[in-house]
Protein backbone atom coordinates (compact mmCIF):
# COMPACT_ATOMS: atom_id res chain seq x y z
CA UNK A 1 0.00 0.00 0.00
CA UNK A 2 2.56 2.66 0.41
CA UNK A 3 4.85 1.63 -2.78
CA UNK A 4 0.65 2.44 -4.63
CA UNK A 5 0.88 5.83 -2.54
CA UNK A 6 4.08 6.60 -3.29
CA UNK A 7 3.76 5.97 -6.72
CA UNK A 8 0.63 7.74 -7.06
CA UNK A 9 2.16 10.90 -5.46
CA UNK A 10 5.33 11.18 -7.70
CA UNK A 11 2.87 10.66 -10.60
CA UNK A 12 0.57 13.63 -9.59
CA UNK A 13 3.19 16.23 -8.24
CA UNK A 14 2.65 19.21 -10.16
CA UNK A 15 6.30 21.01 -10.72
CA UNK A 16 7.00 20.71 -7.18
CA UNK A 17 3.52 21.32 -6.13
CA UNK A 18 1.90 19.00 -3.79
CA UNK A 19 -1.85 18.75 -4.32
CA UNK A 20 -2.99 16.49 -1.57
CA UNK A 21 -6.66 16.66 -2.54
CA UNK A 22 -6.25 15.04 -5.54
CA UNK A 23 -4.24 12.31 -4.15
CA UNK A 24 -6.77 11.90 -1.55
CA UNK A 25 -9.49 11.53 -3.72
CA UNK A 26 -7.59 9.10 -6.04
CA UNK A 27 -6.46 6.79 -2.99
CA UNK A 28 -10.17 6.53 -1.51
CA UNK A 29 -11.39 5.66 -5.26
CA UNK A 30 -8.50 2.79 -5.28
CA UNK A 31 -9.98 2.08 -1.51
CA UNK A 32 -13.22 1.43 -2.91
CA UNK A 33 -12.32 -0.14 -5.93
CA UNK A 34 -10.32 -2.64 -3.34
CA UNK A 35 -13.64 -2.83 -1.39
CA UNK A 36 -15.77 -3.65 -4.44
CA UNK A 37 -13.26 -6.46 -5.49
CA UNK A 38 -13.24 -8.62 -1.70
CA UNK A 39 -17.04 -7.97 -1.83
CA UNK A 40 -17.59 -9.85 -4.76
CA UNK A 41 -15.22 -12.50 -4.31
CA UNK A 42 -16.19 -16.00 -5.09
CA UNK A 43 -19.78 -14.24 -6.81
CA UNK A 44 -20.34 -15.35 -9.81
CA UNK A 45 -20.76 -12.34 -11.56
CA UNK A 46 -21.81 -13.87 -15.45
CA UNK A 47 -24.73 -12.02 -17.31
CA UNK A 48 -26.87 -14.75 -15.83
CA UNK A 49 -26.69 -13.14 -12.40
CA UNK A 50 -27.91 -10.09 -13.90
Amino acid sequence: MAAIAHALSRAFQSAGEFDALKQIALLCGAGLLVTLLCLTYGLDLSPGFF
